[in-house]
């Protein structure tokens, strides 16, 4: 339920906050007073798209909070699904702030969010029904929707869903498989060819890394000779002398022959003779490494062949070893495939056969139960219009079989007869703007009894109706509220009496800006914004009085 919403700098809306109640809420003032721009600031917190243009002139940004409570498990559900707890007093907070630039910024309980999350959670929170929604009755795509709805039968069209995207998929690869004799043929000698050309070139994982060592150090081995015997005759000597190896032994024996007379001689000996083990195992390694390094010219040809086939191989199958590699697996599973394709396609013949079956089933089952709720849901909307004034309509849902298709095999439209004797017609060829807004009602009276949404919203739901027929659809409204929380915008006196919370919305124009207010008003506030709605700007006593009456018979409450 929506028990906060505080909106600034939106549109003509400087600053204003709400506290709503449950049951129904009502909102009412002139036109051009801002309710529009209350419902604008509840789509935006609802992550609906937004212009900047809604920003306030002279703002920086606009900004919108909504605080709710007592939420769905499927409201929770999804919250949780995202990373959003609620908070400890059980309460949601949503907050979105519009820049001038047209950016948006979001929050969930505190922390940053999406509009997209705004929009994921929207569906759970509040529904809101106005003009634009009045004339999404006029599209046939979504009438089999309300249908599947009020009769839960979400999960059997999710199943069936399944089976015929399964039927699909195979459909798909029964259609690769069936080429011309010329084009497979032509295709499996070009996957042989690539084939073979990768196989005899057994490429191995690493080895571009070795040659292009190798490559190096042949390039350069004449110069690590020169280095390698230069650095061995240091260390071992020559004609001209000892070489290091030599000297560090030697000054290791000196060292000892005094220690016993000086200990702090003793850790110089050692570290002299390890120096000597050490100079040693590097003379007979560099020895052995002298004998690794002979230039061979021809083997630094090989290396280059071998580096120019996988650079070329590289280019055709892949960057990598690991590349080309995944390549070549990718064409032996892919002829594999051609050269079984007989067998592969009599596979995806049974398991295809199988696919259909089950989806046929599936969504005959589903065309079963549409059909059935349509009967019951046709009757439950006639019998809410009946009440609505409108006893003369005749409401029925049409069902034609079609071939299989994501939603089933059904295709289903409203239709009405506004006039005894004659054929009901679609919705959008016979219903005017009043009739639509009370189908509209009718029809979600009976969706709500399924509907876990706590909040509905209708804006102007009462547009081209008056009389008793306002008084009917203000208690039609006052019946769904006592389930849930209905926020209402309207013009007629008969509805706004049977709210149990009444707000006024008015403008002003202060130094040449216009500023709107929201007040929350008691019995005599009421009074006398429902005699100004009945009467216009001049209020007469009898006009409060009947005001008062109107009132009374609603149920509002009176002052003690």
């Amino acid at each position: 339920m929506l028990t906060q919403l505080y909106i600034e700098n939106i549109a003509v809306i400087e600053q204003v906050s709400i506290d709503f109640d449950s049951g129904l809420n009502v909102l009412t003032g002139e036109t051009g007073a801002g309710k529009s721009m209350i419902i604008d600031a509840i789509h935006a917190i609802l992550g609906e798209r937004m212009s900047r243009d809604i920003v306030r002139s002279g703002a920086k940004s606009a900004f919108v909070s909504a605080v709710f409570d007592q939420l769905n498990p499927a409201a929770t559900k999804a919250l949780e699904e995202m990373g959003y707890v609620l908070e400890e007093d059980g309460t949601l907070l949503l907050q979105r702030t519009i820049s001038a630039d047209g950016k948006s910024a979001c929050k969930i309980n505190g922390r940053p969010a999406t509009v997209s999350m705004l929009k994921s959670i929207a569906p759970h929170l509040i529904q809101i029904h106005g003009q634009h929604e009045s004339y999404l009755l006029l599209s046939p795509n979504l009438h089999m929707e309300y249908i599947d709805k009020v009769g839960r039968l979400e999960p059997l069209l999710t199943q069936y869903q399944a089976s015929y995207h399964t039927m699909r998929d195979i459909r798909a690869k029964r259609k690769a498989l069936q080429v011309n004799a010329t084009e497979k043929e032509s295709r499996m000698e070009y996957l042989r060819y690539r084939i073979n050309e990768l196989e005899q070139a057994d490429v191995q994982i690493g080895e571009w890394e070795d040659l292009t060592a190798r490559k190096t150090r042949y390039s350069h081995s004449e110069r690590i000779a020169q280095a390698v015997n230069s650095v061995r005759e240091m260390l071992s000597g020559g004609d001209d002398g000892d070489g290091m190896t030599s000297m560090a032994m030697a000054a290791g024996d000196t060292l000892e022959e005094v220690q016993s007379y000086y200990d702090a001689l003793s850790p110089l000996a050692e570290r002299l003779r390890s120096i000597t083990y050490d100079l040693e195992d590097i003379q007979d390694t560099l020895r052995d490494l002298s004998e690794e390094i002979e230039y061979d010219p021809a083997e630094l040809e090989r290396v280059e062949q071998r580096l120019d086939l996988l650079y070329r191989l590289s280019h055709k199958y892949g960057d990598t070893e690991e590349a080309m590699l995944q390549t070549l697996e990718q064409m032996e599973t892919e002829l594999h495939e051609m050269e079984t394709a007989e067998e592969t396609m009599q596979d995806l013949d049974a398991a295809y056969a199988q696919a259909k079956a089950k989806a046929i089933e599936l969504a005959r089952v589903l065309s079963e139960r549409r059909s059935a709720v349509a009967e019951t849901f046709a009757e439950q909307v006639r019998q809410q219009l009946c009440f609505l004034n409108m006893p003369g309509i005749r409401f029925s849902v049409s069902q034609e079989r079609v071939p299989l298709n994501q939603m089933g095999c059904d295709q289903m439209e409203f239709l009405i007869a506004a006039n005894p004797g004659e054929e009901p017609k679609p919705i959008a060829k016979i219903a005017s703007g009043g009739e639509l807004s009370r189908i509209m009602l009718a029809i979600k009276t009976v969706l709500s009894d399924g509907d876990e949404v706590d909040t509905l919203i209708f804006d102007e739901v009462d547009t081209g109706i008056s009389g008793a027929t306002a008084e009917k659809v203000g208690r039609k409204l006052q019946e769904v509220s006592r389930n849930r929380q209905v926020l209402c915008v309207t013009h007629l006196a008969q509805i706004a009496a049977l709210g149990s919370t009444h707000f006024r919305i008015e403008k002003q124009v202060v130094d040449g800006r216009t500023y709107t207010h929201v007040q929350k008003l008691d019995f005599d506030g009421r009074c006398q914004e429902v005699a100004r709605i009945m009467g216009g700007s001049e209020i007469t006593e009898l006009l409060l009085q009947n005001a008062g009456e109107l009132l009374k018979s609603g149920g509002a409450d009176q002052p003690r």
